[in-house]
């Protein structure tokens, strides 16, 4: 990837963090450490990869993206309209009663949210069936899923697993966001999900593992999962729950806390310090 492509990733990114922000402080709700963690990814997916448009968010021919881990909607949110499917001033309206930014994705209230999610395992397996629709259809379309590590601890992942394997799903990309947190603590002590990446091996994916914030990285494996045939892909991402705000990295409490009023102002300042250094680079 060239460096201006990249840069304009890394501000777009941020962008998107602060949006974020902006959400979760102004409902004084929502979940924005693993929002944070998985908003590289977005920003790749949505500004870089997909084929979307939003000025026909329902086209039949779109790629499509599930939020597994649904409760992460401030960063679907703030990707979503960073990309133009609504204005981004309508986050500061996340979880108010007249605004149709629920908790939650809602694919019939939101444009560009392609499948409404929250209960945790779902998700992934209505992936699946998107992606087998697509090979059923003869569509070219690809289909992405993001998940918590958290959510792997599901039964249900493990049967859309492997159902996926045995369609030959090669047009399913899955990130699994693997910032090792979740809301009772590390989750290797709630219920450990490890080692993920020899559990999707063993159901018979192909496994990726990257550094979930460097974009050379995310964007080499995408590409290796689109060349790779009769199997769909798994992309164990390793990221940092919190991500591009100092005092909520690594921080399982702000897996769903809002910061205050003084707390977002210094995210906010934060992410502004970060990207008037990109500029000035």
């Amino acid at each position: 990837m060239d460096e201006m492509t990249k840069k304009q990733l890394k501000k777009t990114a941020t962008m998107i963090r602060k949006g974020i922000i902006t959400a979760v402080a102004s409902a004084g709700s929502g979940h924005p450490g693993g929002s944070l963690s998985l908003a590289d990814i977005l920003t790749y997916l949505y500004f870089k990869e997909m084929n979307v448009d939003p000025q026909n968010p329902k086209d039949p021919d779109r790629d499509r993206f599930v939020l597994s881990k649904g409760h992460c909607s401030p960063g679907l949110y703030s990707t979503l309209a960073h990309r133009g499917f609504f204005p981004v001033e309508d986050l500061k309206g996340f979880r108010q009663a007249d605004s149709y930014l629920e908790g939650h994705p809602n694919m019939e209230m939101v444009p560009g949210v392609d499948m409404s999610t929250g209960s945790l395992g779902q998700g992934i397996s209505a992936a699946v069936g998107m992606a087998l629709a697509g090979k059923l259809d003869k569509k070219n379309y690809r289909v992405y899923a993001a998940l918590g590590d958290g959510e792997l601890e599901e039964g249900q992942v493990w049967e859309a697993a492997m159902a996926a394997v045995h369609y030959k799903l090669d047009n399913l990309t899955a990130f699994v966001d693997y910032n090792g947190l979740q809301i009772d603590g590390n989750i290797s002590d709630v219920m450990n999900p490890e080692p993920i990446a020899d559990k999707f091996a063993a159901f018979g994916w192909n496994v990726i593992s990257i550094n979930a914030h460097d974009f050379d990285e995310i964007e080499k494996a995408v590409e290796a999962a689109k060349a790779c045939k009769d199997k769909p892909t798994v992309i164990v991402a390793h990221s940092v729950k919190g991500k591009g705000v100092s005092y909520m990295e690594n921080q399982a409490q702000w897996h769903g806390s809002a910061p205050k009023k003084e707390q977002a102002e210094q995210a906010l300042k934060e992410l502004d310090e970060y990207l008037s250094g990109l500029e000035n680079n």
